[in-house]
């Protein structure tokens, strides 16, 4: 690479965006000429509902960023890594670089916005050019508005709009080659950042599930096209069958674009699986519509949409919640979506709304205690996502299921992982029982039990709850609620 002289660098701010492809913020760098500084910056301010980012969160950002700064050396730049405030960062960088402008991708937390909003105008002040990109999400959600001119509260009117709506952009190619900036420039180490587990490696399972990084993002996609996308809309709630495309985690992350992804699922190749595709988008649809929920709602994770919830008598029992939290409810369908968290980071997304709706109506824990739980143990933790999931499922969210949608674990266990082997693969206790019995094993006769070497209570536990006292135990709080 050439000498960059004196010539005044660029600097690319990553963030929720760990790839070269459809990276506008880089796109716009390479294409000035200038030398540039790409700089991961860790600003974990905790301002409102900004949250440090989760344990499993932070396992995956380590292998994110090895493979992120792989990519950018290959292209002919150095991955800077910072941690601290995002302002008086640049500040130093730009000092310490003469860089004359700087680029980033547009973040729409409230909180991640906020800061973003205030560099801008501190560069502005300094007579420093910024820029700022789309990526995230589909559309902007000040943008986006119904008739009335709100934002949406309901999802079909908005999927109907958003899916109607013309001209989304293509995806922009990575660059092919970057002008690296030639100067010494200290970088933190992902040592420094102690990202990884520091004593039991709880995530020693996460390396066999997944790829971190735009490449894995990329592999992930072609199997799901090739593979799985024509049969998604009739197997999408099975979590025995490997139909769904395991994409989120790129998503939250920024391996992959939603823009990416609308445009492969859109591919005339595809002409026979329309029905699959369609559906697909339509989880985008609300990965989107949970977006523009949180942006215009930014205490979204803590407090209730609905008011009326503000006064719900959760129980919030430690021994209760210590069950579910390890996968002890004695509910197999609830203990094995628990025990894939836990042994994978990841849980199929049916399994989430059973163990989510089994939380907080059979056990009377306070949806935002589960959504926590969530926070620190997902792969995929996502402040939008997770936020809206759980208080649709809580009933006190932006069309929310009606509360009294209380799904029996039992009954969902039957329907969704109907041979067992769900179940089986993540409850090898249960694995010789048969499939009769396996998603309520306490009806299963004692010569069957001991035949399967199950004792209940000891190698397996007994439900710790009832369902039907549970269930109107939390219809009771409910209508005194309302």
């Amino acid at each position: 690479m050439s000498d960059t002289g004196n010539e005044k660098p660029v600097i690319v701010l990553f963030r929720h965006d760990l790839r070269l492809g459809d990276n506008g913020a880089l796109h716009r760098a390479s294409q000035t000429g200038k030398p540039v500084i790409p700089i991961y910056l860790r600003d974990e301010r905790v301002s409102g509902d900004n949250r440090p980012m989760g344990g499993a969160r932070r396992w995956w950002l380590h292998h994110s960023l090895i493979a992120l700064a792989a990519s950018l050396r290959e292209l002919g730049a150095r991955l800077v890594l910072k941690r601290g405030r995002t302002d008086n960062v640049i500040d130093t960088l730009i000092n310490d670089t003469g860089a004359d402008m700087v680029v980033w991708n547009r973040r729409y937390d409230p909180p991640g916005a906020e800061i973003d909003e205030a560099l801008r105008v501190q560069l502005s002040h300094r007579a420093i050019a910024t820029q700022t990109f789309e990526g995230q999400i589909l559309h902007e959600p000040s943008l986006l508005k119904t008739g009335a001119g709100g934002h949406y509260r309901v999802y079909r009117p908005f999927w109907r709009v958003l899916n109607a709506m013309p001209g989304l952009r293509d995806p922009l190619p990575a660059p092919l080659e970057l002008k690296g900036w030639q100067h010494e420039l200290a970088s933190d180490t992902l040592d420094d950042w102690g990202l990884l587990p520091h004593q039991a490696n709880w995530a020693k399972g996460f390396s066999e599930a997944w790829s971190p990084g735009e490449k894995g993002a990329r592999d992930r996609l072609q199997v799901f096209l090739h593979d799985r996308i024509g049969s998604y809309a009739e197997y999408r709630d099975r979590p025995d069958i490997e139909a769904t495309s395991r994409l989120s985690p790129h998503l939250a992350h920024g391996e992959i674009t939603p823009f990416q992804i609308w445009h492969a699922t859109r591919n005339p190749m595809l002409d026979g699986q329309r029905a699959g595709a369609e559906k697909f988008r339509q989880e985008l649809g609300w990965r989107e519509f949970s977006y523009h929920l949180l942006y215009n709602n930014p205490k979204l994770p803590s407090e209730n949409y609905d008011t009326a919830f503000d006064a719900f008598p959760w129980e919030n029992r430690p021994d209760l919640l210590s069950a579910w939290k390890h996968g002890r409810t004695g509910y197999p369908i609830v203990d094995a979506g628990m025990r894939q968290l836990w042994r994978t980071g990841w849980m199929h997304n049916r399994v989430r709304m059973i163990v989510a709706s089994f939380l907080i109506k059979h056990l009377l824990v306070d949806w935002r205690i589960g959504e926590g739980w969530f926070w620190e143990t997902l792969v995929d933790a996502d402040p939008a996502n997770n936020a809206a999931s759980w208080q649709w499922v809580a009933g006190s969210g932006a069309d929310s299921a009606p509360y009294f949608r209380i799904f029996n674990p039992v009954l969902q266990g039957e329907k969704h992982d109907p041979k067992g082997d769900y179940v089986r693969k993540f409850l090898p206790e249960l694995a010789a029982l048969p499939d009769k019995y396996l998603h309520r094993p306490w009806s299963a006769p004692h010569v069957t039990l001991k035949m399967a070497q199950i004792d209940l209570g000891k190698t397996y536990p007994l439900p710790i709850v009832d369902l039907q006292c549970a269930r109107e135990r939390a219809l009771e709080a409910f209508n005194k609620t309302r």
